[in-house]
């Protein structure tokens, strides 16, 4: 698993090595990891590294001597750097000497436009953690100039570290460098930071027990089901799917087959839509009813049920039979009208919600917020429950604290019915017993995979996306030694 700190944390962390290192030598490890970065993407966007243009955007603080040491360092590979001062009597006055040293131009910031236009590269060193909110007004015009691709120093400007909120003017980088450690923002808002790399400054030894984690491909191919030579269909977890009705019976269709596809157990289908399932999943094993469906070691239920009597009904019967749930789409809505409902749940069955924005401020009484981590993890305290906040950037807590983001690949997951395909992925996976903290992760880590493979650059529906699930599963076990 890959470890996110939060900037608390980080300069904590930063402080202490501080204390042991000599002085400089930690921001010289940061610029020269900025340095080499800035050359690779100068030679990938230009095809060579000297003789080309950089400009720096300078603020006040150790961001800015990051990539005015950067901007020494890359004058020593022939690369013309120009330093746009946005507030030059505040700007770090090591990291200004070292470039004049190295012959590089330095500009106040009313003169710096000409600089930016006709830039190779931009290395945005504006603020640095400890800032917060928009960019003010002359960086914003001068972030407006910015045609070349962008190297952020840490982070992109303008965008919350923690929270990756974006609240007015901001940088969006091509890439950004980070060091020490992943911040939140590389998670929460990959969209503006590109792609995160990451530079070793010696920090690991200071940080301690991670805020955040992200599931590598070798977590979730290791948490992934394989049958084994002594596995029959019982034992590799039966899954109950409560969900579909007249209305909407595709609902049904997405969240079973995707349970189907999931693993190689088996499937049980109990609704309204038991023919139309049947038809497309001939697997599937299909009642009219919760009560008539048989043994199951986890139930899907919600999406399509309908938020009446009828589904209200099934909810309970699905929760009284003390196996761990997935409530998904109008299970959420039920629990958010009927809070009761949940008195059915039998002490400490698990139990997984996963709404998207709009149906976690019903099921809580309040919208996510900037940080959605910590209102994920409020939301999991108070229903005891791991809870899958639906998103671009989709975070699951646990009710023990445990949080892990999941960055998809792109937007190919915001279209009808793929929710209900994720909810069959966790519902398999609680069948065949996984910790449902661990569960909801790994089924959101191959959903996105599966919206990736599926698209192939275009839009496609929810039922592509449910198809792709074993070239998913494959891709993510063949990227694994074993």
């Amino acid at each position: 698993m890959l470890g996110i700190w939060t900037t608390d944390r980080i300069r904590a962390a930063e402080e202490k090595l501080l204390a042991v290192m000599p002085e400089g030598a930690l921001m010289h490890r940061a610029a020269f990891g900025v340095a080499v970065h800035a050359a690779e993407m100068l030679a990938e966007h230009t095809g060579r590294v000297a003789g080309t243009r950089v400009t720096l955007l300078v603020g006040a603080g150790n961001n800015g001597g990051d990539a005015l040491w950067a901007g020494a360092f890359l004058r020593k590979r022939g690369v013309s750097v120009t330093a746009v001062l946005l507030n030059p009597d505040r700007a770090h006055e090591a990291g200004l000497a070292a470039l004049r040293r190295a012959r590089g131009r330095l500009l106040r910031a009313e003169a710096g436009g000409p600089a930016i236009e006709q830039a190779d590269l931009v290395i945005d060193g504006i603020v640095g953690l400890s800032a917060r909110g928009p960019l003010r007004p002359d960086a914003a015009k001068l972030v407006e100039r910015v045609t070349a691709p962008v190297l952020a120093v840490d982070l992109p400007s303008g965008v919350d570290p923690d929270t990756g909120v974006v609240d007015g003017p901001a940088v969006r980088a091509t890439r950004t460098v980070t060091f020490g450690a992943r911040k939140p923002v590389h998670v929460l808002n990959p969209g503006f930071c590109g792609q995160t790399q990451l530079v070793d400054i010696g920090l690991a030894d200071q940080l301690g027990e991670p805020d955040l984690v992200q599931l590598g491909i070798a977590d979730v191919a290791a948490a992934w089901p394989v049958p084994g030579p002594e596995d029959n269909k019982y034992t590799q977890g039966v899954t109950g799917v409560a969900a579909g009705s007249a209305t909407y019976p595709g609902a049904a269709v997405l969240a079973t087959g995707s349970a189907v596809l999931a693993t190689s157990g088996m499937v049980r289908y109990a609704g309204s839509a038991a023919d139309v399932v049947r038809a497309d999943w001939p697997e599937v094993v299909g009642t009219g009813s919760v009560t008539d469906a048989g043994r199951v070691q986890a139930w899907v239920a919600g999406p399509g049920m309908g938020t009446g009597n009828e589904g209200r009904s099934t909810l309970r019967q699905v929760l009284e039979q003390g196996v761990p749930v997935c409530a998904d789409a109008d299970a959420i809505t039920l629990i958010a009208k009927f809070p009761d409902v949940l008195d059915a749940r039998e002490p400490g069955a698990p139990l997984v919600l996963t709404p998207h924005a709009g149906e976690f401020e019903r099921l809580t009484g309040e919208a996510p917020g900037a940080d959605r981590p910590a209102a994920a993890r409020a939301a999991a305290r108070r229903f005891d429950a791991v809870v899958l906040l639906k998103g671009h950037s989709t975070v699951v807590a646990a009710p023990d604290g445990r949080t892990l983001v999941n960055v998809a690949t792109g937007s190919w997951l915001a279209t009808a019915g793929s929710g209900d395909v994720l909810s069959g992925l966790i519902g398999a996976l609680l069948a065949a017993g996984l910790d449902p903290w661990l569960a909801a992760g790994a089924a959101a880590h191959v959903h996105g995979l599966a919206a990736h493979l599926a698209a192939d650059g275009v839009p496609v529906p929810a039922s592509k996306i449910q198809a792709a699930i074993p070239a998913a599963i494959r891709a993510i076990r063949a990227a694994t030694p074993r």
